[in-house]
């Protein structure tokens, strides 16, 4: 009996193969949401497949792997045809993907909509994508079970999103170093500050507390991009993941906090996150001399320089004609005013640098090893509000023009138009060859707060230079109930 059934397992799989691939493909334009998505038909037919797969049958898996392979090839065709040749998805894997058959149908779920890249989680929150017998990091692994110690589920996304077709990039997260981290009493040097002497996890608990907010804070904690101890940390992760061998790597939260309320604007110094020891260190070197370090000193620890203080430097150092430090020559103005207006722009700058700094360091050993990098920004992050700044300080103008660039094109205003100019925005401080590749979010065919996915696709279609690259955000808001049973299952 059991043979027979065996049997009709492996007829049925035959069978289905020829099927399969005749429904690639034939949706209509009229009924298609994605112009290389595959036919409900065929994946009915598909899933059929991998759950005679999934029962040991040979026969079957061979069946599941041919069809794997050709449409992989038939949508690495349908790409290249389509104005966007890349159309990327971001997913997050939970330790239940490590059962059989799990993974393999949320990859197949994404082949079906026309997917050929996806940006895998595998930094964030304080956690790593890394099998907990060999994580080197100062983070917890993902997945933590007894039983599932050397569970690999990076290096196997990668090789089953090979299977199928698609380039696999390792989401990270940069500065945002999560909770587990910022409570770790060997680690509270290398924490942002601010001029209150707050790190951003004692903010988020202040905030917390107030229950009108809704807010995710206190998973953001954000590390000094000038210090040394984050810097080996990130990149002893970096290292461990890119043994893995993914297609890139996409950086994400190369930025400060976004403040809450009036806090979401910067305007003046002891609000920026420079207080930490590394990041004050690496301010003052930038003075050039005596007179202008003393006078940054005094101004980052009073909030301001007086007519006093100019006196005192003055008397301090006669020898020296002017204070100087980097962006200052001599014979600027030396009024009051505008030492205060050149020493705000100096720490501005500096704090904006940082991030800048953290994300090339970052990509280097990535490039060495000719791996793609990408970096996430939002392009309203980088803006001069009123007399201050958005909090955020993400100058994405400045990142690396040899990377990937990924704006997260999130504006509400009830259509396309402020995601296309968000995207435009970029589109123009781009360098020529500079990959710009936005990052939208919503729902096939409806509407919600912000109109559909092909609708805004349709709308970015017309934008010059064209765009090419398009990634969605994420694959859990589109599957919400898959999302939720690999969330909350248990191993």
């Amino acid at each position: 009996m059991i043979r027979r059934r065996s049997v009709l397992i492996s007829l049925l799989a035959i069978a289905l193969t020829v099927s399969l691939l005749s429904h690639w493909l034939l949706v209509s334009s009229a009924q298609a949401i994605d112009e290389c998505q595959l036919s409900a038909a065929a994946v009915k037919q598909k899933t059929a497949v991998l759950q005679a797969a999934l029962t040991g049958d040979a026969a079957a898996q061979k069946t599941y792997q041919a069809v794997l392979a050709q449409q992989g090839q038939q949508l690495a065709q349908c790409r290249s045809q389509s104005q966007f040749k890349t159309e990327g998805i971001w997913l997050r894997l939970y330790p239940c993907d490590s059962q059989p058959g799990v993974l393999e149908a949320v990859l197949d779920r994404i082949v079906d909509r026309g997917y050929n890249q996806i940006y895998v989680d595998t930094f964030s929150n304080g956690q790593v994508l890394l099998p907990s017998s060999a994580n080197p990091t100062p983070w917890s692994s993902v997945v933590q079970a007894p039983g599932y110690e050397q569970t690999d589920l990076l290096a196997q996304v990668i090789q089953k999103g090979h299977d199928r077709g698609l380039k696999v990039y390792a989401w990270m997260f940069a500065l945002n170093f999560g909770y587990t981290y910022a409570v770790r009493p060997d680690r509270q040097s290398v924490l942002a500050r601010n001029g209150q002497g707050d790190t951003s996890l004692a903010v988020g608990t202040k905030v917390s507390q107030d229950t009108s907010v809704d807010l995710t804070v206190q998973d953001e904690i954000f590390a000094d991009p000038y210090n040394a101890q984050a810097q080996t940390d990130y990149l002893q992760l970096l290292q461990a993941v890119l043994r893995r061998r993914p297609d890139g790597v996409l950086f994400d939260y190369i930025r400060y906090p976004k403040g809450v309320g009036g806090a979401s604007i910067v305007s003046k110094v002891k609000d920026l996150w420079i207080y930490g020891d590394a990041s004050q260190q690496a301010l003052f070197q930038r003075a050039q001399n005596q007179k202008g370090l003393e006078l940054m000193r005094r101004y980052v620890a009073q909030g301001t320089v007086t007519a006093s203080d100019l006196a005192a430097v003055n008397k301090l150092y006669p020898t020296e004609k002017e204070p100087l430090w980097q962006g200052r020559s001599p014979g600027s103005a030396t009024g009051l005013t505008a030492i205060q207006s050149q020493l705000w722009n100096l720490a501005v700058a500096h704090a904006m640098q940082g991030p800048i700094d953290f994300l090339t360091t970052a990509a280097a050993p990535v490039q060495q090893q000719d791996i793609a990098v990408g970096a996430a920004f939002f392009p309203e992050a980088n803006q001069a509000i009123g007399k201050g700044f958005d909090s955020r300080l993400q100058a994405w103008d400045r990142f690396p023009t040899a990377i990937e660039w990924h704006p997260m094109a999130y504006g509400l205003c009830g259509d396309t138009s402020c995601i296309n100019a968000q995207v435009q925005k970029v589109l123009s401080q781009a360098t020529v060859g500079t990959i710009v590749a936005p990052v939208i979010t919503g729902q096939w065919q409806q509407a919600t707060e912000r109109p559909s996915l092909e609708a805004q696709m349709g709308a970015l279609r017309s934008l010059s230079p064209p765009i090419q690259s398009i990634s969605h955000f994420s694959f859990g808001w589109q599957e919400r109930q898959m999302e939720r049973d690999r969330q909350f299952c248990r191993l």
